[in-house]
C-alpha cells in the first residue's frame, strides 16, 4: 500500500507559490492536443490580428484566474472527492491556458502584464469560497463556468471571420466549461445568493477591459 504524503504548512505555501509563478510567468503544458491542430493560419489584416489577440489575451487571463480560483478552493476543500474534482478541472484549465498562449504567439502577441495581480485576487476569492463549505465551493464553480461560457460565446461571434484556429480553441474550451459546471451541479453545488453572481460579472468586465488592452 502506498503511504499518503502529508505536507507541512510551509510545504503547502511553497507549492502554492510555485504554482502561482508557473501559471503567471511560466509556460503551461497541455496534456491534450491543441484543438486548432492543422487548421490553416488565415491571413488577418492588422486590425483583425489586434482584435483576435485582444480576445485571446482575455481568454488566457480568464484561465489564469480559473487556475487560481480552483487551486484556492481545493486548498480548503473539506471533502476529498470535491478536492479531486477541483484539481481535475484545474488541469483542464491548464490545457486551455497553454492553447491560448500558443495562439497568442501565433498572433505575434503576449499575455496580459497584469496576470500576477489577477491570479492573487482570484486565489483569495477561491479561498474565501472554499471556507464556506463544499456546497458553496461547487456553487462558485457553476457560476464561474456559466459566466465563462457566456463570454466565450460572445468571442466566438466577434472573432474575425477567417480566424478558425482561435475559434476551434474556444469551442473546445466552451464545451469543457459547460461540463465542469454540470459536474459541480451533480456533486451538490449550492445556488449562490444573487449579489455574488452580479459582483462576479462586474469583476469579469473589469478583467476583460484591462486584459484586452494588455
Amino acid at each position: 500500500m502506498t503511504a499518503t504524503r502529508h505536507f507541512s504548512p510551509l510545504d503547502r505555501i511553497l507549492i502554492e507559490a510555485q504554482h502561482a509563478l508557473g501559471t503567471t510567468l511560466g509556460q503551461a503544458r497541455a496534456e491534450r492536443p491543441n484543438p486548432a491542430g492543422e487548421l490553416p493560419r488565415a491571413a488577418l489584416d492588422p486590425a483583425e490580428r489586434r482584435h483576435a489577440a485582444g480576445l485571446m489575451r482575455i481568454n488566457h487571463t480568464g484561465e489564469v484566474c480559473a487556475q487560481a480560483l480552483y487551486v484556492g478552493q481545493a486548498a480548503v476543500a473539506r471533502d476529498a472527492a470535491t478536492r479531486a474534482q477541483l484539481e481535475h478541472a484545474a488541469q483542464e484549465e491548464t490545457d486551455h491556458l497553454a492553447w491560448c498562449a500558443d495562439r497568442l504567439r501565433e498572433l505575434d502577441s503576449r499575455p496580459s502584464l497584469f496576470n500576477p495581480l489577477f491570479y492573487a485576487g482570484s486565489y483569495a476569492i477561491g479561498l474565501a469560497a472554499g471556507l464556506r463549505g463544499d456546497g458553496w465551493n461547487l456553487g462558485f464553480v457553476v457560476e464561474t463556468e456559466r459566466q465563462v461560457e457566456a463570454h466565450l460565446e460572445e468571442h466566438l461571434a466577434t472573432l474575425p471571420p477567417g480566424d478558425e484556429r482561435s475559434r476551434a480553441i474556444l469551442r473546445t474550451m466552451k464545451s469543457d466549461e459547460a461540463r465542469h459546471a454540470d459536474e459541480a451541479l451533480a456533486a451538490g453545488a449550492r445556488v449562490l445568493p444573487s449579489p455574488i453572481p452580479r459582483l462576479m460579472a462586474l469583476t469579469s468586465r473589469v478583467m476583460k477591459a484591462v486584459a484586452y488592452r494588455g
